[in-house]
């Protein structure tokens, strides 16, 4: 049996999750603002439960289509409201259209997302060397600056310990512990 990251359970939808998408890296802006999307919603409530509605979030939203997202009527965020395949919190319905928002002017102003976010880390990984839960902080140095420059940028539901989850999610710092299959085994010291 393989040996996964001790906040992983034994549900087959966490597993692959742990196994396929955390922690790898993530260039692709359409995936990034879903993980920021899918984040921000997480704020309070348990990753599973958000993992557990990502399809119907999917659906609900357009297929995280961020440009979409960004014109998104009152009635829409009314139907959005409405919606009870996705978490219905009026300000994380708002900031997520607000988000999109954002995000379009964070690529106009940089390229891309993909390069203003990866630019806190220099397009490289920050790979840790976690060996148990307790080693693994909810928030960094650098998430608090992360979390800092994106609500000056007007960014909502982007606390640092959000933050921190979407570079996990995304790859920009890899948290498998060293007794995970998925921890790199070469690690540039």
């Amino acid at each position: 049996m393989k040996k996964r990251c001790f906040w992983v359970t034994d549900s087959k939808l966490y597993q692959d999750y742990h196994d396929n998408e955390w922690g790898k890296p993530v260039f692709n802006d359409e995936i990034l603002f879903e993980f920021l999307l899918l984040e921000s919603f997480q704020a309070g409530l348990s990753w599973i439960t958000i993992l557990n509605k990502r399809q119907n979030f999917k659906q609900a939203f357009d297929n995280f289509d961020y440009q979409k997202i960004a014109k998104y009527s009152e009635s829409k965020y009314n139907a959005l409201l409405k919606d009870k395949g996705i978490i219905r919190n009026k300000l994380k319905i708002r900031s997520a259209i607000t988000n999109a928002q954002l995000f379009i002017e964070v690529q106009q102003e940089y390229g891309s997302f993909s390069s203003f976010i990866w630019s806190y880390v220099n397009g490289k990984p920050i790979i840790n060397q976690f060996h148990n839960k307790e080693e693994v902080p909810a928030t960094t140095i650098l998430s608090d600056k992360i979390s800092k420059d994106l609500k000056k940028k007007g960014f909502k539901f982007v606390g640092s310990t959000i933050v921190y989850a979407f570079m996990q999610a995304i790859g920009m710092v890899n948290d498998h512990t060293t007794d995970c299959f998925k921890y790199p085994v070469h690690v540039n010291s």
